[in-house]
């Protein structure tokens, strides 16, 4: 693999094989989306056709050799992206950094698109049932304790 400079943010490509990429920690973040980097090295990668083979073994961090993760992109259900949850880099095939710029959200869609997801996530739903309750359990307690308070005996309330 090469070091490739796409515009601030370095890459390294497979230039004389499979085209493939490896982004380190947060590097994809920063061009996952239309207009963002910017150079030769980029334009060429976005050429790359894409080329997928859903059969083939878990790959290996090239970084630091853990089994990487096959799992769909955040923002871009349509992409597989194989990530290492030791060091944080993605691996991308040929073609599959020009897929996820080609279907980047809007921020409003994406937005919304978190929202969902976070929404959906059960976490959320058990953490939202507890505030209800905690809610629940204050209320009562502000009617059980109404009479501790002055304005009780002047107003009636």
């Amino acid at each position: 693999m090469v070091d490739q400079d796409f515009g601030g943010v370095v890459a390294h490509v497979c230039v004389n094989g499979c085209k493939g990429m490896w982004f380190d920690w947060l590097q994809l973040g920063k061009l996952d989306h239309k207009n963002q980097g910017f150079g030769d090295a980029l334009q060429a990668a976005l050429q790359y056709p894409r080329i997928n083979d859903e059969k083939r073994e878990r790959l290996s961090c090239p970084k630091c050799k853990l089994p990487m993760y096959r799992h769909q992109f955040d923002l871009d259900k349509e992409i597989n992206v194989d990530e290492c949850y030791g060091c944080g880099g993605f691996y991308l095939d040929s073609g599959e950094l020009k897929e996820i710029r080609d279907h980047s959200m809007s921020p409003q869609e994406e937005k919304v698109y978190l929202n969902k997801f976070v929404a959906d996530m059960p976490e959320t739903k058990a953490l939202n049932q507890g505030l209800e309750k905690d809610q629940q359990r204050a209320d009562a307690a502000a009617k059980l304790t109404r009479f501790f308070r002055a304005s009780y005996y002047v107003t009636g309330r």
